[in-house]
Parts: structure tokens; C-alpha cells; sequence
């Protein structure tokens, strides 16, 4: 079986977002840097929370909530791309 390119990058996504929360305690890079700026405390609220804070919510253990909003994240942003890839292919055929 021949892997497709979107196939390995899915599953390289996947297990980055599985074992990135495990790798550091440190705050991401852009609010490291927010913080170091001295600037950390203007952000605003983010107008729509899907899953706010990178957290499932109902999930008491912090890097399992952590692993599963980031696997939804993929899957979601892999599917939305997948189905916009259809369309347009489709669109080139209509041509």
C-alpha cells in the first residue's frame, strides 16, 4: 500500500500533538514572548472558544485535556482542508 503525502502528514500531526504537552512545562512561544515584552497583560479574549485554552473541557487531567483538544484541532483543520481540496478539484474538472 502507497502512503499519500496527506497521509503522513496527518499522522506526523497527530504524533506531534501527542507528545508535545509532555514536552515542556513552559508557556508556548508567543506568550513567552508577551511576557518578556512586558505586553502579556493587554491580550484580549478571544471572540469564539471552541476549546478554550487548548482544553478539553470535562477532562480533569491537564495534559490528557491538552491531547485530545490538539487531535480534534488536527482532525478538524485535515478534514476542512481535505473537503476544500475536493471542491476546488472538482471545480478544475467543471472547467
Amino acid at each position: 500500500m502507497r502512503l499519500m503525502w496527506w497521509q503522513v502528514a496527518f499522522s506526523v500531526s497527530l504524533v506531534l500533538v501527542v507528545f508535545a504537552p509532555l514536552a515542556s512545562s513552559s508557556p508556548d512561544g508567543l506568550k513567552r514572548v508577551a511576557e518578556d515584552g512586558g505586553f502579556a497583560s493587554l491580550a484580549k479574549e478571544a471572540p469564539i472558544k471552541l476549546i478554550a485554552g487548548y482544553l478539553f473541557p470535562g477532562i480533569e487531567n491537564e495534559v490528557l485535556a491538552t491531547i485530545l483538544a490538539g487531535v480534534i484541532g488536527v482532525i478538524v483543520v485535515c478534514g476542512v482542508t481535505y473537503g476544500l481540496a475536493l471542491v476546488l478539484k472538482s471545480r478544475r474538472k467543471i472547467q
